[in-house]
Order: C-alpha cells, then sequence, then structure tokens
C-alpha cells in the first residue's frame, strides 16, 4: 500500500525548471539540478541570443490604402527577365511622401514583400530615430565589433609579451654563457703565462 501511494507520488511529480525528467518502465523519474548548477548554465549563453531577446519587434507595414505602388522595368544584371518585365517595384507612403524602390528578385511578388519591409524600416527610423530597430540592431554590431577588436588587442599583446619575456630568457641566457667562456678563457691563459715567466728564469 505504501509502495503504490509511493509510485502514485512519483509519478504526479510535475516537470520543473531546471529539471531532468527520465521515464523508466512508465515511471517518471525527476532529477532536479541544484540552483548553483542552474546559475553557471544560465552564465554560457551566447551573447547573440541574449542580444536577439533584447531586440524590438519588426516594425509592420502601413496600411495599404497609405500605399501607391508602381511596377517598373528592371535594369543593371540579372538577364533579359530583369530588362524587358516590370518585375521591379517602388512604393510611396502618402502621408509622409516616402518612397523605397525594390529589385532584389526576378519574382514582382517578392519584390513587392521585400519593398513593403523597406518602407516599413524606413517609417520606423523616421518616427522612432535611436529607438528604431534598425538603430537598436547598428548599436549591438557596433559593441560585437568593439568586444571582438578589443578581444584582438588583448591577444596581441599578450603574445608580445611572452615574445619579449622569451627574448629577455634568450638574452640571459646568452649573457651568461659569455661570462662561463671568458671565465674559461682566463683559466686557460693565466697556466700559461706563469710557464712563459718560469721558462724565462731569473
Amino acid at each position: 500500500m505504501l509502495l503504490r501511494r509511493a509510485i502514485t507520488k512519483l509519478v504526479a511529480l510535475p516537470h520543473r525548471a531546471g529539471a531532468a525528467a527520465n521515464i523508466r518502465n512508465g515511471l517518471r523519474t525527476t532529477v532536479i539540478a541544484p540552483p548553483q548548477a542552474v546559475a553557471a548554465a544560465a552564465a554560457f549563453t551566447t551573447t547573440a541570443s541574449r542580444c536577439l531577446k533584447q531586440m524590438p519587434p519588426r516594425p509592420k507595414p502601413p496600411p495599404e490604402d497609405e500605399i501607391e505602388e508602381y511596377f517598373l522595368k528592371g535594369s543593371g544584371p540579372g538577364g533579359q527577365k530583369i530588362n524587358k518585365t516590370n518585375s521591379a517595384v517602388q512604393l510611396r507612403h502618402k502621408p509622409t511622401g516616402l518612397v523605397v524602390k525594390c529589385q532584389a528578385t526576378r519574382s514582382r511578388d517578392q519584390n513587392r514583400k521585400i519593398a513593403r519591409e523597406l518602407l516599413a524600416q524606413k517609417l520606423d527610423d523616421r518616427i522612432n530615430g535611436e529607438t528604431s530597430r534598425s538603430a537598436i540592431v547598428g548599436d549591438v554590431k557596433k559593441k560585437r565589433a568593439d568586444s571582438a577588436a578589443k578581444k584582438a588587442r588583448r591577444k596581441y599583446r599578450k603574445l608580445e609579451e611572452e615574445k619579449a619575456q622569451q627574448n629577455d630568457t634568450a638574452a640571459t641566457g646568452n649573457e651568461a654563457n659569455e661570462k662561463q667562456e671568458d671565465s674559461a678563457t682566463e683559466g686557460s691563459t693565466q697556466p700559461a703565462t706563469v710557464a712563459a715567466e718560469l721558462h724565462k728564469g731569473p
């Protein structure tokens, strides 16, 4: 009876955050990780995922009744289809007068979609300024570039310090070898000088 109650409680145990569940023989066994382990795992979260969480949502295009749409012939590379068909899309926002043009693909439908995204981005920049999505994305990219440059400078500074330390060690070793050679030379010339003086006699 006690075993049946224990099994019932074990099966009914809910799965919580930081817990690892394992099912064996139809029973759920839950191992709860300590808070220290959960915090340590959170510390290894990539910077990219953290930045994505801070990003504002993408701006939505304005209503269709505020847009004037034109289809134009494309130009530039892309083959004869670009130059002979009206696949390029130009949008004009009536209230603000903003104009965007898209010729990213050969498909008119895809260009229409991309053109509306560009128009929404321009409106977001104009209305929100520094708090717009593109401004925040640019700030995040700048911080990443600065961090990477700082890390690179720190890396090369460390390499230069290690190289200088190796050069100092090599120079110290050369000085010690030179001193030993000088001592050996002095020791070998002294007996020869004494022998020469004895040979001369009084």
